[in-house]
């Protein structure tokens, strides 16, 4: 591994460099069935005998995103679109994601708007590259930054916009308890970082729907 992986955060070091130490089928049930005993129930019990399979199955879900590339999402791009160069904006994505600092759910909406230079690419991609990075532990913050930077890698626009709002978990069901308190994280690039007119526009459209 050279010294330009070395200085990398851990989250973009490719996957091609991490060590192969994911743990069988078989040690991730027995460690559920460790958590279980730890919070107090007995794992040989009827209504939990089961439970150990089901929860590494629904993990395997949940974090799938780990599986998937976003440069594969972002792949193909549609150059011929009549000359069009106006923003492009999808809002009201819906997105599930783990904390990862408790391991519990955030959720909410995301909205992510560029201007296109080379192409665009299917509306239904930017909902698909919002699910690759929610389904892996995240903290909102990185994960609002690394749709903005794949957005950015793959497109080359004019500029990007990201926003995110979301209901955590962690706050609402544990800590404060302050269930309905919303965290909202946005990133900008390119015009939208450069222009707060091209930043207003954005959040009109998200929240009313026209410029």
């Amino acid at each position: 591994m050279n010294d330009v992986v070395k200085s990398l955060s851990p989250r973009l070091i490719p996957a091609a460099d991490k060590p192969n130490e994911r743990p069988t089928r078989e040690e991730a049930e027995a460690a559920v069935r460790t958590l279980i005993r730890w919070a107090g129930d007995n794992p040989q019990r009827e209504g939990l005998l089961e439970t150990p399979k089901r929860v590494v199955k629904a993990f395997k879900e949940f974090y799938s995103g780990y599986e998937d590339d976003p440069k594969d999402v972002l792949n193909k791009i549609f150059a011929e679109v009549e000359g069009y160069d106006d923003i492009v904006l999808v809002r009201d994505i819906p997105f599930y994601s783990h904390c990862e600092h408790h391991m519990v759910p955030f959720y909410g909406m995301a909205h992510i708007a560029y201007y296109p230079t080379k192409g665009v690419v299917g509306l239904s991609k930017l909902a698909r590259l919002v699910e690759v990075y929610g389904r892996r532990l995240q903290t909102q913050e990185t994960m609002t930054s690394q749709i903005a930077t794949a957005m950015e890698q793959a497109l080359e626009p004019r500029g990007v916009a990201v926003m995110i709002e979301a209901e955590h978990m962690c706050m609402s069901m544990r800590g404060v308890q302050k269930a309905g308190a919303m965290t909202l994280t946005t990133q900008f690039t390119g015009v939208f970082k450069d222009d707060p007119a091209e930043q207003v526009r954005f959040l009109t459209l998200v929240r009313h729907g026209k410029a």
